[in-house]
């Protein structure tokens, strides 16, 4: 395998190599350039700046944060697999990962006591996201070889780093220094602390103190200009980074350095220092001279990055700041690396929990999303759904879904479903309504599974009248050959709510469509909770229309109300109204009769037995019933003798 840091010694020439740890590392090939300096400049720089609050990039925006993009433990996990090269790379891409500095810093930090893994992740980077490699991120190398033992490793990234012109850090020479102390490698503690003399009077690390302290001791003037002169010092991407950060708390003091310097010719900003810049005044009492930086990088052909926005706008959420936020999202959508859909989504729900949503805002990045070619879907309504409804906002789910619509989105049946569904189930009837109308607008006709999912939302939130409305509408509409379901959901919230008679009625008048066929348990409960009512005759009106659909009469029910509480009359009715024929068969009678006789009521079978038919009454059956149960005698008491 080939290790990149040595590469660039061996002036790119492939070679192999394994280390006292046997750790197998990949190789690949690094390319290092070097720019010349612009000679030193002795112009003044005016430090009065310019505010630019009416800038044209409110206009535009970037993403929102991808949750997942700053976890190095995905990428942990990525790089510990047996993979390499396009494999590793489908697998951040599937995991929404962007690399940038800070992740690689997070990332080595994280795999210090596993250098097979750190190497492979930091060889991986070096040839495809160069870019994202700082001195910190090689001094972060250097501590895991030296701590884990890799010597040889170790003096070799050394060297390669010299080529780069970056020195050693202190935390890597004071935890590289301990190890190598512990193994009594005398030669090379001596050859450590030596390099790391040298590189202390000569690296960019002194290079920027020196130079923080000259710009943090006093206000900006000439006598500032003339000692940072005096410095000789050739300016780096990296240096003029490390100095705004340095100075990241005086964000003024960052921008007047950050523009004398390449007004003095001493430095043509490049994307990485304006990426820089923009992190130290992306905050609120800054907001205007930040978007004069991102105006100026545009117009200078660079790009921001993740890490840069990612940072802006933490701090711009943070602080409430969406309208901001939303022009920095379009702005990153006008770039080449474009937020993902992620970031789209996460916008998006920020505003919609926003104190006062703003639908302007809202549309504009839906319109960033859409114009450049991506499709909205399910998830990010989804999303923002859940987000409106967790603030309260549900009223506002149509003025919601119009924006997306109009940028592309048509929402599935599921979706459909599931926005009828919250809304009528929330009491939200009006909104509701307007949902089922807005869909037909959009050229998408509600299926029956939203007609369902419409009127069972109504019976949860307790509005029948509204349910039985909307069933109405669904038969006409759609017909009713499919609507049992539908009827038992109907019926049963009518019931359940004390108000069978209503459902009796209600049902009643349906039973004139021919094509409506109510589902067996439908009647069930029907027929149970009007007797519980005392609705004798309304329960006994449904037998026929049961027995015309197909569905054995329902007794149990019959039989418990005249036993408890039914006369002789209504017991004959019953039978009657369970045949087409004058009676039903003996066994039915033999049931009720069994009935009276379990709760003892004698009188009452007798009195019904008077009024059955004489072959009932003769029949052998009843007859043996009856004189089972019939009530024993009292014994008559022992003659007493004389």
């Amino acid at each position: 395998m080939r290790n990149q840091w040595r590469l660039l010694l061996r002036h790119h020439q492939i070679r192999h190599f394994s280390s006292s740890s046997n750790i197998t590392r990949p190789l690949s090939l690094l390319q290092v350039t070097s720019k010349p300096n612009p000679p030193h400049s002795h112009t003044t720089f005016n430090s009065s700046i310019t505010s630019h609050s009416n800038h044209p990039f409110f206009l535009r925006q970037y993403s929102s944060v991808n949750e997942k993009s700053n976890d190095p433990s995905i990428l942990i996990t990525i790089f510990t697999k047996p993979i390499n090269g396009d494999e590793i790379k489908n697998e951040l891409d599937s995991n929404n990962v962007v690399i940038n500095r800070d992740l690689v810093l997070n990332v080595i930090k994280n795999l210090n006591s596993d250098p097979n893994t750190a190497i492979k992740f930091f060889d991986w980077v070096l040839e495809r996201e160069t870019e994202s490699v700082s001195s910190k991120a090689y001094n972060f190398m250097l501590g895991v070889l030296g701590s884990n033992g890799l010597v040889k490793e170790f003096w070799e990234m050394v060297d390669c780093m010299k080529k780069k012109g970056y020195g050693v850090r202190k935390g890597a020479f004071d935890k590289v220094l301990e190890r190598f102390e512990e193994d009594g490698l005398q030669d090379d503690v001596e050859k450590l602390k030596g390099l790391y003399s040298k590189d202390l009077n000569s690296s960019t690390e002194m290079a920027c103190a020196r130079i923080s302290n000259i710009v943090r001791r006093k206000s900006w003037d000439e006598n500032v200009e003339k000692e940072l002169n005096e410095l000789g010092v050739n300016y780096s991407s990296e240096l003029i980074e490390m100095v705004l950060e340095k100075l990241s708390e005086d964000p003024m003091k960052c921008l007047i350095f950050f523009r004398w310097v390449e007004e003095n010719g001493l430095f043509k900003h490049d994307q990485r220092t304006y990426n820089a810049m923009a992190v130290v005044l992306g905050r609120e009492d800054c907001v205007d001279r930040f978007w004069s930086v991102i105006e100026d990088m545009k117009d200078a052909g660079h790009e921001i990055e993740d890490m840069t926005y990612v940072k802006v706008l933490e701090r711009f959420m943070k602080k409430r700041m969406v309208k901001d936020s939303v022009s920095l999202y379009e702005f990153a959508m006008n770039g080449v690396n474009k937020p993902s859909r992620k970031d789209c989504t996460f916008l998006l729900k920020k505003i919609a929990v926003a104190k006062e949503l703003d639908m302007g805002l809202f549309s504009r990045v839906v319109k960033a999303f859409t114009e450049k070619g991506f499709a909205l879907d399910d998830s990010m309504l989804d999303a923002v759904l859940k987000s409106l409804t967790s603030v309260g906002r549900m009223r506002m789910y149509n003025k919601v879904l119009d924006a997306m619509v109009e940028g592309g989105f048509k929402p599935s049946g599921a979706m459909q479903n599931r926005v009828a569904y919250d809304l009528s189930s929330s009491k939200m009837k009006d909104e509701a309504n307007k949902f089922m109308v807005k869909l037909e607008d959009y050229g998408l006709t509600p299926n029956h599974k939203t007609w369902v999912s419409l009127i069972e939302g109504h019976c949860v939130g307790g509005d029948l009248e509204k349910a039985k409305e909307c069933f109405e509408k669904m038969i006409e509409r759609g017909g009713a050959s499919s609507a049992g379901y539908v009827l038992d959901l109907l019926v049963n919230s009518y019931c359940n709510r004390d108000r069978a008679a209503e459902a009796h009625k209600f049902f009643s008048d349906l039973l004139n469509n021919k094509d409506l066929k109510p589902e067996h348990t439908t009647y069930k409960i029907l027929i149970s909770k009007l007797l519980v009512r005392k609705k004798f005759e309304e329960a006994l009106s449904l037998l026929g229309s049961m027995k015309n659909h197909g569905f054995p009469p329902f007794l149990d029910p019959f039989i418990a109300y005249l036993v408890k509480r039914g006369t002789p009359d209504e017991a004959m009715l019953f039978f009657k109204s369970m045949t087409v024929k004058k009676f039903p068969s003996t066994n039915v009678f033999l049931r009720v009769f069994e009935a009276y006789f379990k709760a003892d009521r004698h009188k009452q079978a007798q009195n019904l037995l008077a009024k059955c038919p004489q072959y009932i009454r003769n029949h052998a059956d009843v007859l043996n019933l009856f004189c089972s149960m019939k009530p024993e005698k009292p014994s008559e008491p022992a003659a007493v003798s004389a």
